[in-house]
């Protein structure tokens, strides 16, 4: 006993290496009132900054990203001193969501501020420097919510997968946009992501094999002729570039690839946003509806849900019910008019009838 409390005069890093947190437990009613107080020490935005800086290191740039603008949202609610896991109760998660919708952040921001908090509470936990505490995040949404429509009604559809007229205001860039829009819409809703991570070597014949960059799920998609006819036109024709388009320089997995990757996605949505001014859309285009727009149309073509899932390498059938929640009250909307015209036709007099 002697030589174990003779450690807690070692500077804390120091003491917490040694390995004793999993010893303590065996050991008497000291041992664990000590083992409380070592938990009570650790720190909420130093080991987010250092879960950050480990994803990075490993080349899961968008991942980091994501820690680090969550990060960024709770130092503006909770202010730049640092704070203990301790102090993290159900009630100060309901705090913090409030502040987060107080800000005009989208439930699905919130949701994503929560869900990536609650990722690095149970690594903390995990490691064992933090006492679990059950149902910690049950009073706060950390679902998905389908509030926006993203996916094209069918006069939009119609202009953008029409031939573009011959005038100034159309630029090349946007030509090259609309053409990379459909072609990733014809392979099953590729998000861009995937597409300026292909490699030559992904594909084969008519036959594009990868993994989705979000899920790590392998995927193979048999190209149409209409496919392969915009393919082509698109592709790198640098021999020395492995990627199939030319959208990226720097080897995959580093710093510069994901910067470049960055870099290529807000010019295509930028093209995607004047070429739908132009064409006088309805709704905003953006890199998501090429996407959105595939799920729905699959939907209203009655593919089930589950191969539509399969199809774009969802981790769950959940995942694309979101997609098409939007869409199932306007089914829904349509079968009961279809409902109601039926009763008309075959009841006389019926009351309802104007």
């Amino acid at each position: 006993m002697g030589k174990f409390v003779g450690r807690i005069i070692l500077p804390m890093n120091e003491y917490m290496s040694e390995g004793y947190f999993g010893e303590m437990l065996k050991y008497p009613y000291i041992y664990r009132v000590i083992y409380l107080i070592v938990i009570k020490m650790l720190k909420v935005v130093a080991f987010m900054k250092q879960v950050a800086k480990g994803l990075q290191m490993e080349g899961n740039f968008g991942t980091a990203h994501v820690y680090r603008s969550s990060l960024n949202a709770i130092i503006a609610y909770r202010g730049k001193g640092d704070f203990t896991f301790n102090e993290v109760t159900p009630e100060w998660l309901k705090s913090f969501e409030v502040h987060l919708r107080g800000r005009g952040c989208s439930w699905n921001t919130v949701s994503t501020y929560l869900r990536t908090f609650r990722a690095v509470y149970n690594r903390a936990v995990d490691s064992g420097e933090v006492r679990y505490i059950p149902h910690l995040f049950r009073s706060v949404y950390t679902g998905t919510r389908a509030d926006r429509k993203r996916a094209l009604c069918d006069d939009d559809m119609g202009k953008v997968f029409a031939r573009l007229p011959r005038y100034s205001a159309v630029t090349p860039a946007m030509r090259r946009a609309q053409e990379l829009f459909i072609l990733m819409f014809l392979l099953r809703g590729l998000p861009f992501v995937d597409l300026a991570y292909l490699r030559k070597s992904d594909l084969r014949d008519n036959v594009i094999t990868y993994r989705r960059r979000k899920t790590g799920r392998p995927l193979s998609v048999t190209l149409t002729p209409e496919a392969m006819l915009l393919l082509k036109r698109q592709m790198d024709v640098d021999s020395s570039s492995p990627y199939l388009f030319p959208l990226l320089k720097s080897s995959e997995g580093t710093k510069e690839a994901y910067h470049e990757y960055q870099l290529a996605l807000r010019n295509f949505n930028r093209q995607l946003l004047l070429l739908g001014e132009v064409l006088g859309l309805n709704d905003k285009l953006s890199s998501y509806t090429a996407r959105h727009t595939w799920a729905t149309t699959a939907y209203y073509c009655e593919v089930h849900p589950g191969i539509i899932s399969e199809a774009m390498g969802h981790s769950s059938i959940t995942v694309t019910e979101t997609y098409l929640k939007p869409f199932r009250n306007r089914k829904i909307d349509e079968a009961n008019m279809r409902i109601v015209d039926f009763v008309k036709r075959s009841v006389e007099n019926v009351m309802f009838c104007m």
